[in-house]
């Protein structure tokens, strides 16, 4: 499109109806239960909480169209567990998500896509999901747990599931979220403000390690044809780049700045749950062609978002990129490459 469109929503993550009737049959976290007072919560090791995104597809669409969101891609968040469970628990569960977001998106092809979710226990059965939900209906990629991300050697593990990726032109959004059976998983003391210590502190700065692996090492050089998507502005990059290039000045003088590398690399950022300043370091930092609107998925959050962009003191250009136009250009690559592969 050559005129201004509506915006595209990479970060809408959804609940559907068919993966609470899963978690209703399950007897341990995460499983969805039934208050005394009849309201169901989902339990898991990250929280017990109201179902986050739990609405029916025609409600979603309709929250959409009060903020001006054209184009949602809907996803599984990776907070609660689901996608690290042993075996066919997971597998099944994912199946049924995924299976569920496509009938979305075969239903309303012009305003949905799909991220798969995917079981990571083990790489085989993560390849074969990715696989078989990548021939489905509106799936551009998958979303992936960002601890498997917090160096290269532990990205390494991923290495098949990027080589199948590569192939397909796929988008990987890499989310906040745990690794199955991780000896190694950083501990966070969250025995007061848990909500603050993990939902903002811890996230974010795994989010910023997510970043040095995959702008800062050479994992990515492989796969020129998958694009990386960190959610919440690729967390505290935007604030820490001048620390980072203090660092590398004082320590490693003859690498190439820290600030150069965020630049220069093709990871998107989307803009979830930030405010318009971080947004104008953000555009300063990655530039604006790296980042798109995000919003949780929520009527809250695509308004939060929307806002934020509004105030930002950025050129209107680079409003319409964030907006839409950078998620456009993505999305019609991706459609492109799975046709190629489909020949």
């Amino acid at each position: 499109m050559s005129q201004p469109s509506g915006i595209v929503d990479m970060h809408a993550h959804w609940f559907p109806e068919e993966l609470c009737e899963g978690l209703r049959r399950r007897s341990v976290v995460p499983r969805i239960v039934r208050k005394d007072d009849g309201a169901e919560f989902l339990e898991s090791s990250f929280n017990s909480s109201p179902i986050p995104g739990r609405e029916d597809i025609e409600t979603r669409l309709a929250h959409m169209d009060k903020q001006g969101v054209e184009h949602a891609v809907l996803s599984l968040t990776g907070v609660y567990g689901i996608e690290r469970l042993p075996g066919a628990e997971s597998t099944g569960l994912c199946g049924i998500f995924n299976d569920a977001v496509a009938a979305a998106c075969a239903k309303h092809p012009a305003r949905l896509s799909g991220f798969a979710a995917l079981p990571v226990a083990e790489i085989g059965a993560t390849v074969a999901e990715f696989e078989r939900a990548m021939a489905l209906p509106g799936m551009i990629g998958a979303v992936l747990p960002g601890d498997g991300f917090l160096s290269r050697k532990r990205a390494e593990h991923f290495r098949p599931l990027f080589e199948a990726a590569n192939r397909l032109g796929a988008v990987f959004q890499v989310h906040y979220g745990k690794m199955a059976n991780d000896p190694e998983a950083p501990k966070v003391d969250a025995s007061d403000n848990p909500h603050s210590r993990v939902g903002t502190l811890d996230m974010q700065a795994r989010l910023s390690s997510n970043m040095v692996t995959f702008c800062m090492t050479d994992f990515l050089d492989a796969f020129p044809n998958v694009t990386v998507l960190s959610h919440n502005l690729g967390g505290n990059i935007p604030y820490e780049i001048d620390r980072l290039d203090h660092r590398s000045l004082l320590d490693r003088p003859g690498d190439v700045l820290p600030s150069r590398r965020m630049r220069e690399s093709g990871v998107m950022v989307d803009c979830n749950s930030l405010g318009s300043k971080p947004i104008e370091l953000a555009v300063e930092v990655y530039g604006a062609h790296r980042i798109v609107f995000g919003s949780d998925g929520t009527d809250f959050g695509m308004d939060w978002t929307r806002k934020a962009i509004a105030q930002a003191r950025i050129p209107e250009a680079d409003k319409q990129a964030i907006l839409w136009r950078n998620a456009q250009r993505l999305l019609a690559r991706v459609r492109g490459a799975g046709a190629a592969a489909a020949e």
